[in-house]
């Protein structure tokens, strides 16, 4: 048993007071009791936690997490201004000799509008001049866009299944040659095909990953990882690996990644377990699914004509009959599916296969749903899908958004507000590495629609802020829905596990332009200390 003695709380719409003072008992895995006042206990299992504020801990319903572990090893372009930086940067951090053969030369984070030297995208003829003999496989920085080496392509189109559902996602010359430049799933083709990683590597690079995610009070997640890994048994057993080790202090729903009908009628038959089955830490997730691109790289299926690039309103990846065989087929199995779907004509399409089974039986989701409409919000009321929103993402889009859409579209794009008084069921999540980790930052993104600076001055679109309070249950009791675990997990109540995080501050005592200075202080997993700020 332990206490966390001298605790003020920190519950969503609850009437006590900031200042009151409580003692938190817990035994084992769970929550014992909330109690007022002081505990007359004493000895080692007391905590005195100084008036600390003690909340429920985080739990991030989309991101990719042995990714997230992988970025240590590779070469980070974020905040390269330069194709002659970049360069340099490869050449000093890059060593050739130390790479095991037949393996790639691999970055992250490129953003080739921020190179002031070249005056257009790269394509695999700029990378020539890195002289490399192994294939490069270099990542735009959100995630859905990427350019390879001749040496790279060489490999890539001794492929036939690239040219199937991907083609519209391979950039071609005037004279239909690959330029190396592909997009949205080519690109998840490509790292589920040629960048997997073998059980070791994964183990690493979630054990160097968790302590991070502890460190933002992260105590479950729910993860994509099948791109870099190919076989989902191979992930779950490593996974497990990690737990029985006692590497893994979080929980994970690890999702499985499909391409086609065919990818989950194998997953089917090869796996024997279903959604929320596993051991305690590990469990199955989620059928995961593209069905649309990016707003950036207008590919993002709208209803109609990109605002800045009239001859085009993006793509949708499949046709809906095979995209009713795929829900239809995961739900009949007990699979939940998360379909990743931003333009509004990809939320009407994922609506349509919803509405032809029993959506809120299994809590099926919808990630992203940026752009949507009066009819389509109707529709999520009354199909109640669980909407996976990405509040870090505004920081970004928020000034290009009118540009894509239009102004008369704008104001039903990330409608945060206008979803929770409709009762659609959502959550708030990182989608990192492409977005920000930090749940505290989420929250912030959410409840002033800025970004960290402060702009724009009084918020995007300033109808759409969520109160703190929905903000911090979006990021935690919300993402416990999904796993119908809300009657035992996700909020800081007796007989619920034991996830805390102890605060620097009480949410509703900071001015919301300083949300983000809340630190987490210290974390707790199941009733055991994981982390503790120096």
């Amino acid at each position: 048993m332990k206490i966390l003695n001298n605790v003020r709380l920190y519950r969503p719409f609850a009437s006590e007071s900031t200042e009151a003072i409580f003692h938190i008992v817990m035994d084992g895995e769970k929550i014992q009791s909330i109690n007022n006042g002081l505990t007359k206990e004493t000895g080692s299992h007391v905590v005195d936690c100084d008036r600390r504020v003690v909340s429920a801990g985080f739990n991030d319903s989309h991101m990719h997490l042995l990714r997230y572990g992988l970025m240590k090893k590779e070469l980070d372009f974020r905040d390269v201004t330069s194709y002659k930086e970049m360069k340099r940067l490869i050449s000093n951090r890059f060593n050739e000799e130390k790479m095991e053969e037949h393996d790639w030369v691999v970055g992250r984070g490129l953003i080739d509008s921020q190179l002031t030297d070249i005056d257009h995208s790269l394509t695999a003829d700029d990378l020539e001049e890195l002289e490399y003999d192994k294939p490069a496989f270099f990542l735009h920085e959100d995630g859905h866009e990427c350019v390879v080496n001749y040496e790279a392509l060489k490999i890539l189109q001794q492929e036939p299944a690239l040219l199937k559902n991907h083609e519209t996602f391979i950039e071609t010359d005037r004279n239909g040659n690959w330029t190396g430049r592909f997009k949205d799933t080519a690109v998840h083709f490509i790292k589920f095909n040629f960048r997997q990683k073998n059980e070791d590597e994964i183990y690493e690079a979630v054990q160097d990953a968790v302590p991070h995610l502890l460190e933002k009070g992260i105590t479950s997640v729910h993860t994509d990882d099948l791109n870099f890994v190919g076989n989902y048994n191979r992930l779950f057993k490593t996974y497990l690996d990690l737990e029985k080790d006692g590497h893994l202090k979080i929980d994970v729903r690890l999702h499985h990644y499909i391409f086609n009908i065919d990818d989950l009628n194998y997953f089917l038959r090869t796996t024997n377990k279903r959604t929320g089955e596993g051991s305690e830490r590990v469990k199955v997730g989620a059928i995961k699914i593209f069905l649309d691109g990016t707003q950036r790289l207008h590919t993002s299926a709208l209803r109609q004509a990109y605002h800045d690039k009239p001859s085009t309103s993006g793509n949708l990846i499949y046709p809906q009959d095979e995209l009713d065989e795929i829900v239809q087929t995961a739900h009949e199995n007990g699979m939940q599916v998360a379909m990743h779907a931003i333009g509004d004509r990809t939320v009407e399409q994922a609506l349509n296969a919803l509405e032809k089974v029993d959506t809120k039986k299994l809590r099926h989701r919808i990630i992203h749903a940026q752009v949507l409409a009066p009819d389509l919000l109707e529709r999520l009321q009354e199909v109640k899908p669980y909407i996976e929103t990405q509040p870090g993402f505004i920081m970004n889009e928020y000034d290009q958004t009118a540009n894509w859409v239009g102004k008369d579209q704008e104001k039903f794009c990330n409608p945060w507000n206008t979803v929770d008084k409709m009762e659609i069921p959502f959550t708030l999540s990182s989608d990192t590495p492409i977005g920000p980790l930090s749940p505290i930052t989420g929250i912030f993104v959410a409840v002033n629609r800025t970004d960290t600076d402060g702009n724009p001055t009084g918020g995007w679109l300033p109808d759409e802020k969520l109160s703190v309070d929905r903000s911090f249950q979006g990021y935690s009791q919300s993402a416990a829905e999904l796993e119908f675990r809300e009657h035992e997990k996700g909020r800081l109540t007796a007989g619920h596990q034991a996830d805390l995080i102890m605060l620097s501050e009480h949410p509703n005592e900071v001015k919301t332009s300083e949300l983000n200075s809340i630190e987490v202080i210290e974390t707790w997993s199941r009733g055991q200390r994981v982390f503790q700020k120096d």
